[in-house]
Protein backbone atom coordinates (compact mmCIF):
# COMPACT_ATOMS: atom_id res chain seq x y z
CA UNK A 1 0.00 0.00 0.00
CA UNK A 2 1.54 3.64 -0.93
CA UNK A 3 1.91 6.39 1.33
CA UNK A 4 -1.67 8.39 0.99
CA UNK A 5 -3.62 5.60 -0.05
CA UNK A 6 -7.14 5.78 0.46
CA UNK A 7 -10.09 2.45 -0.30
CA UNK A 8 -12.43 2.98 -2.97
CA UNK A 9 -15.11 1.34 -4.08
CA UNK A 10 -15.63 0.92 -7.67
CA UNK A 11 -19.22 0.05 -8.84
CA UNK A 12 -19.02 -1.36 -12.53
CA UNK A 13 -20.90 -3.67 -14.97
CA UNK A 14 -18.77 -6.39 -15.69
CA UNK A 15 -20.49 -8.92 -18.06
CA UNK A 16 -23.62 -7.38 -17.46
CA UNK A 17 -23.88 -7.64 -13.71
CA UNK A 18 -22.78 -4.66 -11.35
CA UNK A 19 -20.22 -5.24 -8.71
CA UNK A 20 -18.53 -2.99 -6.12
CA UNK A 21 -14.72 -3.70 -6.03
CA UNK A 22 -12.81 -2.65 -3.88
CA UNK A 23 -9.47 -0.98 -4.64
CA UNK A 24 -6.55 0.80 -2.66
CA UNK A 25 -5.02 3.57 -4.93
CA UNK A 26 -4.32 7.38 -4.05
CA UNK A 27 -6.67 9.41 -5.87
CA UNK A 28 -10.16 7.75 -7.64
CA UNK A 29 -8.70 8.64 -11.31
CA UNK A 30 -5.89 5.67 -10.10
CA UNK A 31 -8.49 3.20 -8.98
CA UNK A 32 -10.21 3.37 -12.22
CA UNK A 33 -6.89 2.64 -14.39
CA UNK A 34 -6.55 -0.16 -11.88
CA UNK A 35 -10.05 -1.90 -12.89
CA UNK A 36 -9.34 -0.52 -15.79
CA UNK A 37 -6.34 -3.10 -16.37
CA UNK A 38 -7.51 -5.79 -14.48
CA UNK A 39 -11.44 -6.29 -16.60
CA UNK A 40 -10.05 -4.27 -19.60
CA UNK A 41 -13.03 -4.47 -22.28
CA UNK A 42 -15.40 -6.66 -20.51
CA UNK A 43 -15.98 -3.47 -18.16
CA UNK A 44 -18.48 -0.24 -17.68
CA UNK A 45 -17.16 1.88 -14.61
CA UNK A 46 -20.31 3.38 -12.89
CA UNK A 47 -18.96 4.94 -10.03
CA UNK A 48 -16.13 5.11 -7.69
CA UNK A 49 -16.29 6.29 -4.21
CA UNK A 50 -14.37 7.05 -1.14
CA UNK A 51 -15.19 4.28 1.64
CA UNK A 52 -15.90 5.76 4.70
CA UNK A 53 -15.72 2.62 6.52
CA UNK A 54 -11.59 2.19 6.53
CA UNK A 55 -10.97 5.47 7.34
Amino acid sequence: MKCGAKCFIVQAEINGKVQAIPVNARTSIQARKVVCLEYSDRLKIIGVKVNKDTQ
